[in-house]
């Protein structure tokens, strides 16, 4: 007899597959390691790796892998392509660390530069166009003070790994070279990042935060309704039932920047909807999807 709460083999035929996208070698790493893990608790467990976020969305949708770890642009893109077929894509879980982030726009601590309303007429450096975090959402907080992107003011922008979602951080980081270099005014990164980028010697100390997002949510889990509910059901329990306290599952949460997993919830995601409705961004990117399936 099986465990309780354990997938009888005899009721799938073939393992629960996710796919993850390859922004770093470490993710190879990561997902050997949960697999074995999943693997121990009765859990036949497997993953895709994607090269872009798209790529992913559209196998999930399709379903070819039974859950995707997206970034919160393939979220929004995989839930509206999900209610395009008639379907409904669920955020099964998160990290705890993708909860409740915020993006800041800085300039140099010696700028005259004291508010975003005295970005008017200045250059403003930003990540990759499919960064939620270093483009999507800082620009929504321009518009909301009054700046329209590409009139008001001039965005400069680090096309770094495009379909990658900005998670490898590289145009983030090229945007505050910028900004340190002085070729631009002020400069779009998440808020752990311009901290991070400041212990490292990238941006010099004390630059001037100028404006600073509500919170928003970054990464989810993201499943199918429909699509071996149970199997996701038993995902979710073994993931959150990880514990940073053992041993045996602390290393893989270090490495994938954890040390709880949470339920996935979705009211972290309106700013991003905000971003990709703006300029028709939704549409070009749902269109790069479809040349994926």
């Amino acid at each position: 007899m099986s465990r309780p709460g354990k997938i009888d083999a005899m009721t799938s035929s073939r393992p629960y597959v996710m796919g993850a996208v390859a922004y770093d070698p470490k993710v190879v790493t990561i997902w050997d390691g949960f697999r074995a893990f999943f693997g121990e608790q009765g859990f036949p467990f497997d993953y895709v790796l994607f090269s872009n976020y798209e790529r992913q969305v559209a196998a999930l949708v399709a379903g070819q892998v039974d859950a995707a770890w997206n970034s919160p642009l393939a979220w929004i893109e995989a839930r509206e392509l999900a209610r395009q077929r008639g379907r409904e894509a669920r955020a099964l879980a998160m990290r705890d660390t993708d909860q409740d982030l915020t993006s800041v726009i800085v300039a140099r601590a010696d700028s005259s530069l004291r508010s975003l309303a005295d970005l008017r007429g200045r250059r403003v450096a930003v990540g990759a166009s499919d960064s939620p975090q270093a483009t999507l959402i800082p620009l929504v907080l321009l518009r909301d003070a009054g700046l329209e992107p590409g009139r008001d003011v001039e965005i400069v922008r680090f096309e770094v790994g495009l379909g990658l979602h900005g998670d490898h951080v590289g145009g983030e980081r090229d945007a505050a070279r910028a900004l340190a270099a002085g070729g631009c005014d002020a400069a779009c990164m998440l808020d752990a990042n311009h901290l991070a980028f400041t212990r490292e010697g990238t941006l010099p100390p004390a630059a001037r935060i100028l404006g600073q997002t509500p919170p928003f949510d970054h990464c989810n889990m993201t499943v199918i309704a429909g699509a071996r509910d149970a199997e996701a059901d038993r995902f979710a329990q073994l993931l959150l039932a990880m514990s940073w306290e053992d041993p045996k599952v602390r290393a893989l949460l270090d490495l994938e920047g954890l040390r709880a997993w949470q339920p996935g919830r979705t009211s972290g995601y309106a700013q991003l909807d905000r971003g990709v409705a703006q300029g028709g961004a939704l549409s070009r990117f749902l269109e790069q999807v479809e040349a994926c399936a």
